[in-house]
């Protein structure tokens, strides 16, 4: 899920949001303003209530930032990186690079989300609490009695034990603790999560049949939401679990053929294009330090009759925004960064910043139809005893996701 609008860095997080929270925030707006305000607090303007129910849309955001705030700060404690934070249409995630290294770490960093939830919505009680008893802001009162209980139902939802919720990664840290291996864990709290979203999927089918349309539409959005991310979760742990112990300098293919960025995109199909099968063309400098990248694609973006006037450095993604690696660095930690404008490449860089190999995903499709020739490898994939750590996310998200309530 990408952001659509930065907000900024909280924590030395960066925060963003996704353009369809905006969905959310209709919803929540237009349901508060006309519906749940106006019953609990009756005799009120009707702007009075449009703007309770905008403040209480963005406060009900902000707290899903401290849910998501509070598995960052725990996970950086541990030495997981964060990537940032983004809300969007079903909750928030939160997008860790790297995987906990004990069942207590993964404990800590899961469960820290709902009882962050659950401080708020006590919080929230209390002063809706304190605002009820004076009297003097029935309205005010009616908005955080709405915090209170949607923060409590928020934690209760994501303790759940279906992965990714939270409780599916505290179910996941149990059985690592128990097993003793967290690539089993891992796919056993990805199967019972598509267990509850294929519940969630039937129960909104039989609202919808029942005539609560929207609610059963919304349960079982986020029943098809859970499948799919659950799916993944167990795909990328076998991934992980396949690939483990591989390093970059194994993968990747060495003396790349390389252009300058200053060459004309006919000069490149005609010079090498033509007469490779090669689908990546990384650009370099003098010093042979990544420039840019572009692809096949890129290429055929561009018109004909434009090709001899455009250079290469126009239409490539920047050296910025292209996943880099050290050739001894486990694939693993590269695949979650193999995303994003570069198609799916990565470049591999010495310890001076030259170019010295590519990784594609032909690389990494070999990789993964190899692995269970290595000799003695335990880790083939789809195997009955899977071990090792599990990838950090294909897609580059190996964090945790919630719906919003």
């Amino acid at each position: 899920m990408r952001s659509s609008m930065s907000l900024g860095r909280v924590g030395g997080v960066a925060v963003g949001i996704n353009i369809s929270v905006l969905v959310i925030v209709v919803i929540l707006v237009f349901g508060l303003a006309f519906g749940r305000f106006p019953l609990d607090v009756p005799g009120l303007p009707a702007a009075a209530y449009l703007l309770a129910g905008v403040a209480s849309a963005v406060l009900f955001l902000a707290c899903l930032l401290a849910h998501e705030l509070a598995h960052a700060v725990v996970a950086r404690r541990h030495g997981i990186e964060v990537n940032g934070i983004t809300l969007w249409l079903l909750g928030g995630v939160a997008e860790l690079r790297g995987v906990p290294r004990s069942p207590g770490e993964d404990l800590k960093i899961a469960g820290v989300g709902p009882l962050t939830s659950l401080v708020l919505g006590a919080v929230s009680a209390l002063v809706a609490w304190l605002l009820s008893t004076t009297g003097a802001a029935p309205l005010a009162a009616a908005m955080f009695a709405y915090l209170a209980a949607v923060n409590v139902l928020l934690a209760l939802f994501n303790l759940v034990p279906a992965a990714p919720l939270d409780g599916g990664r505290i179910l996941r840290a149990i059985l690592w603790s128990v097993w003793h291996d967290q690539a089993r864990a891992a796919v056993a709290a990805a199967r019972a999560g598509r267990l509850f979203g294929y519940t969630l999927i039937a129960l909104g089918f039989l609202q919808l049949v029942g005539g609560r349309g929207l609610q059963g539409i919304w349960l079982a959005l986020i029943g098809l939401f859970l499948v799919n991310a659950a799916t993944a979760e167990e795909q990328q742990t076998r991934v992980g679990a396949a690939l483990h112990g591989i390093r970059v300098a194994d993968v990747m293919s060495g003396q790349p053929l390389a252009a300058r960025p200053d060459e004309t995109v006919a000069s490149l199909v005609d010079r090498l294009v033509m007469r490779h099968r090669l689908s990546t063309y990384p650009l370099v400098d003098e010093d042979g330090r990544l420039a840019g990248l572009v692809t096949l694609n890129r290429l055929r973006d561009v018109p004909p009759h434009e090709r001899p006037l455009t250079r290469l450095r126009d239409i490539a993604c920047p050296p910025g925004d292209v996943p880099t690696a050290h050739p001894d660095e486990p694939l693993t930690d590269l695949l979650p960064r193999m995303s994003g404008c570069s198609d799916g490449r990565a470049a591999v860089v010495d310890a001076g910043g030259r170019l010295v190999g590519l990784v594609t995903p032909s690389d990494i499709s070999r990789a993964l139809q190899t692995a269970d020739l290595r000799a003695g490898d335990p880790y083939r994939p789809g195997g009955a005893d899977l071990a090792g750590p599990p990838p950090h996310g294909l897609h580059g998200h190996r964090g945790t996701h919630r719906p919003a309530a």
